[in-house]
């Protein structure tokens, strides 16, 4: 096997996914929100920013409600 505490693997495992997942996140929000600019106003908010906030807002509650699932477990 391993060689490794199952305790110790399951927190690590924890940790990979939560980095991970967090990463993600902030790559696709700085992709759609910073180089396609539907983050930054000009002017007047368009259609694309409040879309882009709607869509931001709602995959930031299910990265909280991810953590909040993956670390209410027993380690």
């Amino acid at each position: 096997m391993s060689g490794m505490e199952p305790e110790a693997q399951d927190f690590l495992k924890r940790i990979v996914q939560t980095v991970s997942m967090g990463i993600l996140f902030l790559l696709l929000h700085m992709t759609f929100g910073l180089y396609l600019n539907w983050g930054f106003f000009e002017g007047s908010p368009g259609i694309g920013n409040i879309i882009y906030y709607i869509v931001f807002l709602a995959s930031f509650a299910g990265l909280i409600y991810f953590y909040y699932k993956l670390w209410k477990g027993k380690m």
